[in-house]
């Protein structure tokens, strides 16, 4: 089966290509990203992509929730990237003595045959200052835990054995496989 992943982000491509070791059909939309929780805006952007495409596809959402701020950034953490730094992030926490995050993936899957689906995955982490080479988002600024590297710090093949995206991406590859 082709599979039509709906990105305009190529190193999220790469990284799906590599995790589901196949190459997949891409396709860039603008797709409009309601308020919501991980879940609920990957669905609809899945059912977005869905009616313009007129053919099964994926999208692919990623949050980052700094457990002391609740919900926040969650899927949100693109518009905080963009009107703060990477060094500026972690300091939105330092007057609380919790630094934990979560690293959420959510892929939302739209076929005919039923309504969207969502799956999810996440890793738990540390929000830490600024380390590592790699470009990638929120890289630098996330330390799973267990490990004493940010995703930045760590090669692609080493991230790509624990990242949120991997996970999720296994878990969809064995719901594509059922």
């Amino acid at each position: 089966m082709t599979l039509t992943f709906v990105t305009s982000n190529m190193n999220k491509l790469r990284e799906a290509e590599a995790i589901l070791q196949q190459t997949l059909e891409n396709t860039a939309l603008d797709l409009p990203e309601i308020q919501g929780t991980p879940e609920e805006v990957t669905k609809a952007k899945a059912a977005y992509a869905f009616n313009i495409l007129k053919k099964p596809c994926f999208v692919e959402d990623t949050s980052l929730i700094f457990n002391a701020l609740s919900t926040l950034p969650g899927p949100y953490i693109k518009d905080f990237e963009h009107a703060l730094s990477l060094a500026e992030l972690p300091r939105i926490i330092d007057s609380f003595p919790d630094k934990t995050a979560q690293a959420i993936c959510c892929i939302g899957y739209a076929s005919p045959e039923k309504e969207p689906v969502v799956i999810k995955a996440v890793v738990p982490g540390t929000i830490v200052n600024p380390r590592g080479t790699t470009n990638f988002g929120w890289d630098p600024i996330f330390q799973p835990d267990g490990y004493t590297k940010t995703f930045a710090e760590m090669t692609p093949e080493e991230k790509n054995t624990i990242s949120h995206r991997t996970q999720a991406f296994r878990k969809f590859k064995e719901y594509l496989e059922r």
